[in-house]
């Protein structure tokens, strides 16, 4: 079963959510080579996620990955994108917390999603954010990417549909 996004805010609103919120990472020259403009790379063991520029400068977000046993390497692409996403848990969550309801609801401290969501076309994982900024940098997640809530309505707003995503170790 998928998990299921249902996003909340029309994106008409995205400007207005990252009024005053601190800015994201800056470009700078990148450490990751070979990949077109507009690919997000995740470096796990890093704990970052860049998105190449047309000028090969990569903007560097901190992230938080799949915990021991959870992280994953490959090749994805963005297929959906959502803000404020209510959060269904996947099977294999909800057999390691089986008293999480169906549904949780944007906003719910409970929901891991934070203020946006990009699924990937592989299995059920997603770049998100967090309602939970601690868990940044850390092995801490089902196989997801976490990042702080201005990064990933920062990249939302960079991606789309379609955007190849690479995992590597």
């Amino acid at each position: 079963m998928r998990t299921q996004f249902r996003s909340l805010i029309a994106v008409a609103a995205l400007p207005a959510m990252l009024a005053g919120a601190p800015l994201a990472a800056h470009a700078r020259a990148s450490g990751i080579s070979g990949y077109e403009p507009g690919t997000v790379t995740v470096k796990t063991n890093e704990r970052k996620l860049y998105f190449v520029l047309e000028n090969g400068e990569t903007i560097s977000y901190p992230v938080g990955v799949g915990k021991a046993g959870k992280t994953w390497t490959g090749v994805s692409y963005i297929n959906g994108k959502f803000l404020r996403p209510a959060w269904s848990p996947p099977d294999e969550v909800r057999r390691e917390k089986p008293s999480l309801p169906d549904v949780i609801p944007a906003g719910n401290a409970q929901n891991p999603m934070g203020a946006a969501a990009m699924t990937l076309s592989v299995d059920q994982y997603a770049i998100h954010g967090t309602n939970r900024p601690d868990s940044i940098g850390g092995f801490v997640s089902f196989g997801c990417i976490r990042m702080h809530n201005r990064d990933v309505l920062d990249l939302y707003q960079r991606v789309r549909i379609g955007t190849p995503v690479v995992v590597l170790r």
